[in-house]
């Protein structure tokens, strides 16, 4: 009789999840605080964090950070990430002046 294959404990698929959403709490919090283009530049980070942990974690330890196949996941997150970077840097002035 063979034993069943363990699985890892499922809460471990949660972590890479919880830490761009971490860091997109940064982001949040230095864009109340009014520095706008710092957040908005981390929110762009923990995009390219979750190209990042997508491409080099398999899909059962990426846990909510796989949505699609491994490839587009990793195209979407990577893309939206640089974007939102690009514009943060090249806005000129801004709501707020700064």
């Amino acid at each position: 009789m063979t034993t069943p294959h363990r699985r890892e404990h499922p809460v471990l698929a949660i972590v890479p999840f919880a830490i761009v959403l971490l860091v997109v709490a940064g982001g949040l919090l230095r864009i109340v605080q009014y520095y706008w283009r710092e957040g908005t530049v981390l929110i762009g980070v923990a995009m390219m964090l979750a190209a990042l942990l997508r491409g080099l974690l398999s899909t059962d330890h990426v846990g909510l950070l796989a949505i699609r196949g491994r490839g587009v996941d990793v195209l979407t997150y990577a893309g939206f990430g640089l974007a939102i970077i690009a514009v943060a840097l090249t806005i000129e002035g801004g709501p707020w002046g700064s």
